[in-house]
């Protein structure tokens, strides 16, 4: 009963209980080392351009690109993009600055930009038969 009473207690809503976790959570984001000037910016705005994200970000340091990432068949915004810096310095003033902070009307979140992972290599074309046409190589039923 006493372990009961102990967790009813922590969930009950004693302030300091919650304020160490949200402490340690909140501790824990902001902790990690920036290990490249590279920010990864989310929650965008489909409005944003380069140019707006170039404006809210260059209170902070030198920037060196900023970037919108949009649709290539569409070419609206994915609601992402990214910022780089000329230090390292400099983009983590900017990630404390602008982490959760509004722009264009929406709340964007900043963190460090992981690098890219390698794609698969494409896939060759099936080779086609004499008569132009390609060879199925489904097995079984098809109707």
């Amino acid at each position: 009963m006493a372990f009961v009473s102990s967790i009813r207690r922590l969930l009950s809503g004693s302030s300091t209980a919650s304020s160490i976790l949200h402490s340690q959570y909140a501790s824990i984001r902001l902790n990690t080392t920036l290990t490249s000037p590279k920010l990864f910016i989310s929650g965008l705005s489909r409005l944003t351009t380069d140019e707006k994200l170039k404006e809210a970000f260059s209170p902070f340091g030198q920037l060196l690109d900023a970037k919108v990432i949009a649709d290539r068949a569409t070419g609206r915004s994915k609601g992402f993009g990214f910022v780089t810096y000329k230090s390292i310095e400099e983009a983590e003033k900017a990630r404390e600055g602008m982490n959760a902070k509004f722009l264009d009307g929406w709340v964007i979140f900043v963190d460090p930009a992981k690098p890219r992972e390698p794609r698969p290599p494409p896939q060759p074309l099936q080779e086609s038969s004499d008569m132009g046409f390609r060879t199925n190589k489904t097995v079984g039923w098809c109707g």
